[in-house]
């Protein structure tokens, strides 16, 4: 029998193929940038996407991280071969501890997504395995846009979620640009919908325009009257619609939330108790609309924070409760019904800043104001940052938070 010569060429394709289908190909060198202060900047604000691992070289979890960032790098860059639409980086803490800071990190391995240069709220949560990170930013990729095609569409939005409309004449275009660049930063708090040409013309009498749709049937729509190609208006717009001046805490979200870094004003109250939600709501939008962004705003399900509750004395049966979690202690509101007291609350939240609270959880009732001038963050002094709920005690203190509790009840 004549057998047929095999060319160099072909044997050596085959032979490829066959490691590959075996698994015993080289993989590529994985495409991680390090950051440092001199790039991070740069490299961030020209990313789409970036997913940022913070590590130490001395934690036994970041080093058996390494190898897995490393392979869902590679599939990252095969799947998104442009540059710039996927950056997967890392940060060395403890080189670059000012990084480390200006991001909160407070344990390792960290994994936070970017998006522009933006930070988002919620980081990595998921298992640490090349699969997840994988799927994790394919996810990230989904457009947030929904495209409508006919406007009895939007007769069919469910109106328990937040939606944010928007109505262009093309989609390439600097307003759409924008809306969509807002649209992926907040995609986990709000619908974003859009129409193009034809079906959204009747909207656009006076031009391209977005509007929000409050949750709730029959509640009357809210239009943006600001500049569609200024990223910045835009976007706090749609932020101050899409995320609630009053969240929800759970022991989900706990953690994401302690990681913004300033203290909590909490309501507790029983879950069908909506309407004692509803005056904590009025009253923190009538005397604390200035203080949002020195305090988070926030209510809990009596029942779900049962033993928290204990350990200021209280049970559901006293909800509603409002206290105030500075990090270092909880400090309690004297009485609901204080909320008819004109700037009562507010009082609460200014001692607290002042470091009465503090000093009073200390020493008793504290028989002059605080001293003017006198800036202090979460009851401590300013130069010392406030500690999450979820960092060790210090052993010289004894103190109780929302977020502490055993590590298998969480």
């Amino acid at each position: 029998m004549k057998l047929k010569a095999i060319s160099p060429s072909l044997d050596i394709r085959f032979v490829t193929v066959v490691l590959l289908v075996m698994g015993l190909s080289t993989p590529g060198q994985a495409e991680i940038t390090s950051l440092d202060s001199a790039n991070i900047d740069d490299v961030l604000n020209n990313a789409g996407v970036a997913l940022v691992n913070f590590y130490a070289d001395w934690c036994r979890f970041s080093q058996m991280l390494h190898p897995i960032f490393e392979e869902s790098s590679n599939i990252a860059r095969e799947e998104f071969p442009e540059t710039k639409q996927v950056v997967f980086a890392r940060v060395d803490c403890d080189q670059h501890s000012d990084i480390a800071q200006r991001y909160r990190i407070t344990k390792y391995p960290t994994l936070k997504l970017f998006r522009n240069g933006m930070m988002m709220k919620r980081e990595y949560r998921g298992q640490r395995s090349v699969a997840a990170i994988a799927d994790f930013i394919r996810q990230q990729q989904v457009d947030p846009v929904k495209e409508i095609h006919s406007m009895e569409e939007v007769n069919t939005l469910d109106r328990s979620k937040r939606n944010i409309i928007a109505y262009f004449e093309n989609r390439d275009s600097d307003n759409y640009h924008t809306f969509e660049k807002v649209a992926n930063i907040l995609r986990d708090d709000c619908t974003f919908t859009a129409a193009f040409g034809a079906v959204s013309e009747a909207e656009r009498f006076s031009g391209d325009n977005i509007i929000y749709k409050p949750v709730g049937e029959g509640v009357p729509d809210m239009v943006y009257l600001g500049s569609l190609t200024n990223f910045d208006l835009t976007y706090a717009w749609v932020q101050d619609k899409c995320v609630p001046l009053v969240r929800e805490i759970t022991f989900e979200n706990g953690e994401e939330l302690t990681e913004e870094g300033i203290p909590f004003l909490i309501l507790f109250h029983v879950k069908e108790d909506t309407a004692s939600l509803e005056k904590f709501q009025h009253e923190v939008a009538r005397q604390l609309i200035s203080e949002k962004g020195s305090i988070n705003f926030l209510h809990a399900d009596c029942e779900k924070f049962r033993h928290p509750l204990l350990h200021i004395q209280k049970t559901p049966a006293d909800c509603p409760v409002i206290a105030i979690d500075s990090f270092r202690h909880m400090y309690v509101y004297p009485d609901f019904k204080d909320l008819n007291i004109p700037g009562k609350l507010r009082q609460f939240v200014l001692d607290l800043h002042s470091g009465k609270l503090h000093r009073e959880f200390h020493h008793g009732p504290d028989p002059t104001d605080s001293t003017p001038g006198q800036e202090e963050t979460g009851g401590e002094v300013a130069s010392s940052p406030p500690e999450s709920s979820f960092q060790k005690l210090a052993p010289s203190e004894t103190r109780y938070t929302i977020l502490t509790r055993d590590r298998d009840e969480l």
